[in-house]
């Protein structure tokens, strides 16, 4: 079978740069990827690193074919009252609104908090990395802010360390600590577990009421200098530690 040519056009890009837009890896990976052979362009192996290509040509890796959306990732500081389940008919607000109406890239959560949660949240179109960072296997550390109803008794601490039954499995803090040591109804606390609302039920398990819960770290991405239903574009420093785990 006859292979065709990379499209002639004006709107040529480097073959790194289509498989980077693709979410497959970063830009300088890519060149090493080509290099070895790994990708094909209309059919045909291509190792030149000085390769262009169009939007209509089947870029392949593994024979898996490319697409060169240009991959966008927010960091948002998500209000109270604001879900991040977009498909929700009965939403009044999500956290898609926040972008505003000249917004428009596809973009969706990495993963949930719950309508009265409030925080750092992530919003992409990668999907390749949104599995690594939803995927139970990856343990992202995330680290919440907690406000109960009263002070915590310090044995309770301990117990969340040692885990909490609850009707879904049990679940283990990372690490557990007062907040304010002069508001003991203040709570810092690490997990990696993904479950639904599970900070508020693993408190609820022990006699406490959530009042206020602040995710304030996920993924290596805080909320530092970044207003409450903000949002800002990472930097290609962020995007290649999300890519490569490296927090």
């Amino acid at each position: 079978m006859e292979t065709k040519k990379p499209a002639a056009s004006d709107n040529l890009i480097r073959l790194n740069r289509f498989i980077s837009n693709s979410g497959t890896c970063s830009r300088r990976d890519a060149d090493e990827l080509i290099r070895n052979g790994f990708i094909t362009v209309n059919g045909k192996k291509v190792t030149d690193l000085g390769t262009k290509v169009s939007l209509k040509d089947d870029v392949r890796y593994r024979n898996k074919r490319l697409t060169a959306e240009k991959k966008v990732y927010i960091l948002m500081n998500k209000p109270k009252d604001y879900v991040t389940t977009v498909e929700d008919p009965h939403a009044s607000k999500t956290v898609l609104d926040l972008l505003g109406s000249d917004f428009r890239e596809r973009v969706y959560p990495v993963g949930r908090l719950d309508r009265a949660t409030t925080g750092v949240l992530l919003l992409t179109n990668d999907g390749e990395l949104t599995g690594k960072l939803t995927h139970p296997k990856y343990k992202r550390r995330k680290i919440y802010h907690v406000f109960l109803d009263r002070d915590v008794a310090r044995n309770d601490l301990f117990r969340l360390t040692e885990g909490i039954e609850l009707e879904d499995g049990i679940v283990v803090a990372d690490a557990v600590s007062y907040a304010d040591e002069e508001d003991r109804s203040q709570i810092g606390i690490e997990l990696h577990s993904g479950q639904n609302r599970v900070v508020r039920r693993m408190f609820e398990k022990l006699g406490y009421n959530v009042r206020k819960l602040d995710r304030v770290y996920f993924a290596g991405l805080t909320k530092k200098n970044l207003p409450r239903g903000k949002w800002r574009f990472l930097n290609e420093k962020e995007i290649s530690m999300l890519k490569r785990g490296i927090f």
